[in-house]
């Protein structure tokens, strides 16, 4: 069985299609992770989200940003943004067996000596903390209080992390860390505002997976969501959003003892009406 690692889709299906004929991805041997952002941006959000779920066990996917934006929307009728191109989602015949679907997907996915997760994890989180914090979070995406979350995901207000923290407060804390970190500072304190290339941040910010006191070094980590870094590898870590959105390439990581980039061009998939 190989085992192969996909950056963020973001609703480009065909690119997707023609990388998974590159790979020979055979879907009664092999296995496919994804790093999340399967929907949003691109034109084929519907059929993206529907081709990753027929693949039933075939398929691992964490939970990205633009996939929570696309829960939010429908389970606390949060506002569409301008660039969203998930109205194909919302109409179609089938839109409430995949928003359940993917409603159920993790944060966090660890298995054959690595690590799956959409963004990153804060420098001070070990393996066991990332698992409980991540399990403690799909607990209220998947129970009974989930609506309630999606009514109250959106903020940034809260950039340190404390365990005092309690109730939706804390469960968004998690969230954003998993699904939207990229620069941190040296005690692992959040910023979103700044999502540019390495060198491009103020001196007090870091990208998460390059300070020497991470706890979580030893753990193989694969992870999308920074299309602006590019390929990454290094610090046991290996980025794999290049961008297949904008242009750029789509790119798949066959994981094993040595982990090898598979990546193919794309012209974009951008709707800008």
């Amino acid at each position: 069985m190989a085992i192969y690692a996909i950056g963020d889709i973001q609703g480009c299906y065909t690119d997707l299609l023609r990388l998974l004929d590159f790979i020979k991805f055979d879907v009664t041997q092999d296995q496919v992770w994804f790093t999340g952002d399967l929907v949003n941006r691109g034109t084929q959000s519907l059929e993206t989200l529907r081709l990753v779920k027929s693949l039933g066990t075939a398929a691992i996917t964490v939970l990205g940003n633009h996939d929570l934006h696309l829960l939010a929307i429908v389970y606390a009728q949060k506002k569409m943004h301008k660039h969203d191109t998930l109205d194909a989602i919302l109409n179609a015949h089938d839109r409430d067996e995949l928003i359940c679907w993917l409603r159920h997907q993790p944060l966090f996915y660890h298995a054959h000596g690595f690590s799956l997760l959409h963004a990153g994890v804060l420098p001070h989180w070990d393996f066991i903390k990332i698992q409980q914090l991540a399990r403690e979070a799909e607990q209220v995406l998947q129970g009974n209080d989930y609506e309630e979350f999606f009514a109250q995901m959106y903020g940034d207000k809260d950039q340190h992390w404390s365990e005092e923290l309690t109730g939706m407060q804390r469960i968004r804390f998690i969230v954003n860390v998993f699904t939207r970190i990229r620069y941190c500072t040296a005690n692992g304190d959040l910023n979103f505002k700044h999502k540019g290339t390495l060198g491009t941040q103020p001196k007090h910010l870091y990208p998460w997976f390059s300070l020497p006191q991470r706890q979580s070094k030893d753990l193989k980590i694969v992870f999308g969501h920074w299309s602006t870094l590019g390929f990454y590898a290094g610090n046991n870590c290996y980025g794999i959003d290049t961008g297949a959105l904008w242009g750029g390439q789509l790119t798949a990581v066959k994981l094993g003892v040595e982990v090898e980039r598979i990546s193919i061009n794309c012209a974009g998939n951008l709707n800008h009406e």
